[in-house]
């Protein structure tokens, strides 16, 4: 199956919104994939016949849709989750996805789930083993957001974050990844007083990650073993 890999396009910062000085100018706006679009973008890309597909925490929660029969009528759709409920095939840990299926998946697909997970780049390598050659994963989390179902609320990721856990070593290229939905923000009068009231700018709810599995990574990967340099793109800490 061939996605384009030209989709990825930084869109500009609208100057002439006062809310624009709040945005960081270094953090990619998603696109085909924020948070209003990337349902119907998985949808036109993947429901079809012959085509497996995954979705990692799937249970209705919160209000949570379950239109997926819907958006993937076409293809061979499996709902995995922690807990039975709507929407829900599979029961199982996302840690061991490998141990749950016989059979590999063309799109492996995630939101919201991603923060409650207590070793998140042992679901990615779960990810990485469980899809096709040449299949997809889209991953949809939080940058900033409420502390919210605790006491499984782990992480926040930045895009930075993704593009780092779903990394060449693991066998994926990026084709899209970025941040949607600005927050602004501020310290509140219980902060230390040096801060109360300040505005925090570079604040955004979503992050989201849509990437192919280009090669097979080896059979003995292990994360303590990866060079930084190449998780990290080459890139180094900026200097204050």
């Amino acid at each position: 199956m061939i996605v384009s890999k030209t989709i990825h396009k930084k869109p500009a910062i609208p100057v002439d919104d006062p809310d624009s000085r709040f945005l960081d100018p270094s953090v990619p706006l998603s696109t085909n994939i924020n948070h209003v679009k990337w349902t119907d973008f998985l949808s036109e890309k993947f429901n079809k016949k012959n085509l497996r597909i995954l979705e990692i925490g799937s249970r209705e929660v919160c209000g949570k849709s379950t239109k997926r029969i819907k958006e993937f009528s076409e293809a061979e759709y499996v709902g995995m989750d922690l807990y039975e409920g709507n929407n829900v095939d599979v029961v199982g840990d996302a840690h061991k996805l490998t141990t749950l299926f016989d059979e590999p998946f063309d799109l492996i697909f995630s939101s919201s789930c991603f923060e409650h997970f207590a070793m998140p780049w042992v679901v990615a390598e779960e990810i990485s083993k469980l899809l096709n050659p040449s299949g997809f994963v889209f991953v949809e989390t939080h940058f900033s957001f409420g502390s919210h179902e605790r006491p499984w609320h782990f992480f926040q990721f930045s895009d930075m974050a993704l593009r780092a856990l779903f990394n060449k070593n693991l066998g994926f290229e990026c084709i899209e990844c970025g941040c949607s939905n600005p927050i602004i923000g501020k310290f509140s009068n219980l902060a230390d007083e040096y801060l109360r009231n300040k505005p925090v700018a570079g604040l955004y709810c979503h992050s989201e990650y849509f990437g192919q599995k280009i090669h097979q990574p080896d059979i003995e990967f292990d994360w303590n073993k990866v060079d930084l340099n190449s998780i990290v793109n080459n890139t180094s800490y900026p200097k204050c």
